[in-house]
């Protein structure tokens, strides 16, 4: 059976003969964990399957699906790709407009959508674009169509249309077009990428053997399933047999963990860092030799390496620090979580060497939607894990780096392209097939990737000195006081920067420090802020060559969020979104 799961769907038989289960996908529904075993998911998707075809659906169709991660995805997920039908799943976190032009340019012939807040808010849309693109949703709404209509039909359906679909299904090749993902898109419109069955088969089957998740293990998924990295999480989880459960949002990631005590979970740096800044302040509440032993322990985490690298007096310490601090981390992620899948963005090297320190194998890589998306990817055997990197090249990939240091890929994950955009396509790809990311990197050992940058967003300053933002970013977000940052500076004499301060840091301010505000407006203009602020970045600057070094700065009042739209639905910054709203102050910046 190992090696019968070339496309998609194939998983669906792969649990047949393997993981009979009762909790093959769980979620939080009104308050209880609600389960569906193997039976239910198999049962689910052919039904779902089915009811498509009886409605008419057809090889090459697309379904957009807009809902937050519950069981029901996958089924529509299943039932889809067994008549070739193309997924488009896309994020919660859209505008009106971004919606509109995902459902006009994929041409795609139904919606599905999970729930009423959601159903509310594309309602517009819905009007809009008229009977084209008709709705149906998971959860029960009045007024609105149900999945489950379709799954009734399914149930019942001709014994013709189930030979069909088999018929069909054995005619469904691993280099079928099987999902349509529209990246979130830092700039402009989204672009749709093409993956077929085997670039996402050939990258979750290696994902699945670095991961070695077992049948017994329960995973939590909190990134979207829409992400290319939260999908091939899901499959490669079904690949290994454990039993998902989604987290209901991110705000209750730490309940949720309590709750099921994972094994193992994926994330984006973001959440890893607002996970290690609650760790953080619950030590500086602590007091006299308590508050000691923790930043000891800390201080200790931040010098690990993996496989008793470090002297045997170090391995001495970190056994004590582990037994007082570090097994309580551990008990506040659910006391078993022994590996985290962490991409989709930049992950601050501290975090990954202390996270280690304290036994959470965070398991970095890298990739984008194109690349389906794994390129790289730390492993956790010795020799094959380098803290501060990205990895090695996932099984069956090649990464070059081209004169200018762009990282280039060729592999079973490379899209089959953009689409209806062949002019784009045709200019990631150069004359020898190699993919080109948009990424500066540079290998070291001979083996480790390190990404340095994004090409497009490395700048130069009128002194012709180069700064590449991410990797100044990531030192001052270090920081406790700062959220969020951004460098700016192209054809500048010197490199500033935006700074969305850690509001929260300072409410401990009005009771230690005696200092009143009643809004962030009035917190930033406040001059022992301002200076306090001065000192944290001149102390980073050390750290930085000259022309890295940040010589000026504004604080601003806004949190930074998908919501607000600085950041996009994977928490990358959005530079030319931030460059336009806070034009006027970049402007009193560079004296304009």
């Amino acid at each position: 059976m190992e090696h019968n799961v070339t496309r998609t769907f194939d998983l669906l038989d792969r649990y047949r003969e393997l993981f009979n289960k009762e909790d093959a996908f769980c979620f939080k529904q009104n308050g209880a964990w609600r389960k569906f075993s193997t039976a239910e998911y198999i049962g689910y998707s052919y039904s779902f399957c089915y009811g498509l075809y009886e409605s008419g659906f057809r090889r090459g169709d697309k379904i957009i699906t807009v809902s937050s991660n519950r069981p029901e995805w996958n089924f529509a997920d299943m039932g889809m790709s067994m008549i070739g039908v193309v997924h488009v799943p896309v994020f919660t976190s859209l505008s009106a407009s971004e919606y509109e032009y995902i459902i006009r340019d994929s041409g795609a012939r139904m919606m599905i959508i999970s729930d009423k807040k959601l159903y509310r808010t594309l309602e517009p849309v819905l009007a809009e674009i008229g009977t084209t693109c008709p709705a149906v949703t998971f959860d029960e709404i009045e007024g609105a169509a149900s999945w489950l209509e379709i799954v009734e039909k399914g149930r019942h359906c001709s014994a013709g249309t189930k030979q069909a679909v088999e018929e069909g299904k054995k005619l469904i090749a691993p280099g079928d077009f099987a999902t349509l993902i529209y990246t979130s898109g830092t700039t402009g419109k989204p672009k749709g990428v093409m993956l077929s069955h085997r670039n996402m088969v050939s990258n979750f089957i290696s994902a699945a053997s670095v991961f070695n998740l077992k049948p017994e293990d329960k995973y939590l998924s909190i990134l979207p399933l829409c992400h290319v990295g939260g999908r091939m999480g899901n499959y490669q989880t079904q690949y290994s047999g454990a039993s998902i459960y989604y987290a209901e949002s991110m705000g209750t990631i730490a309940l949720n963990m309590k709750e099921i005590r994972p094994d193992g979970f994926d994330a984006v740096p973001r959440v890893l860092e607002k996970f290690y800044d609650v760790i953080i302040s619950k030590g500086k509440n602590l007091t006299g030799i308590k508050k000691s032993l923790f930043f000891w322990a800390v201080n200790l985490g931040l010098k690990y390496q993996p496989f008793g690298e470090n002297s045997w007096l170090y391995e001495r310490k970190l056994r004590l620090a582990d037994k007082l601090i570090f097994s309580k981390w551990r008990e506040a992620l659910g006391g078993n979580v022994r590996i985290v899948g962490c991409g989709g963005a930049s992950l601050q090297p501290r975090l990954e060497r202390v996270f280690w320190a304290a036994g959470i194998k965070i398991i970095n890589m890298y990739g984008l939607t194109e690349t389906s998306p794994i390129i790289t990817i730390n492993r956790t055997e010795k020799g094959m894990v380098k803290l501060g990197s990205v990895g090695m090249t996932i099984e069956g990939v090649e990464v070059k780096i081209s004169q200018d240091g762009e990282i280039l890929c060729k592999g079973p994950n490379v899209m089959l392209g953009y689409y209806n955009d062949p002019k784009q396509t045709k200019s990631v790809f150069d004359d020898e097939g190699w993919f080109h990311t948009g990424d500066i990197g540079h290998m070291e050992e001979g083996k480790f990737l390190m990404v340095t940058d994004r090409k497009k967003e490395i700048f130069k300053l009128s002194n012709g000195k180069f700064i590449a933002p991410q990797i100044v970013e990531n030192i001052f977000k270090e920081s406790p006081i700062i959220d969020q940052i951004m460098v700016i500076g192209e054809h500048e004499k010197f490199a500033s920067a935006l700074i969305s301060p850690n509001f929260k840091y300072f409410e401990d301010w009005k009771t230690a420090k005696k200092v009143s505000w009643s809004t962030n407006d009035e917190l930033i203009t406040l001059p022992e802020v301002l200076s306090f602020f001065s000192a944290e970045v001149s102390k980073l600057n050390k750290r930085l060559s000259p022309p890295e070094r940040i010589n000026r700065f504004r604080l601003v009042k806004e949190e930074w969020s998908p919501t607000t739209g600085e950041l996009s639905p994977t928490l990358k910054l959005r530079r030319k979104f931030i460059s336009d709203k806070y034009s006027s102050v970049v402007e009193q910046v560079y004296n304009r």
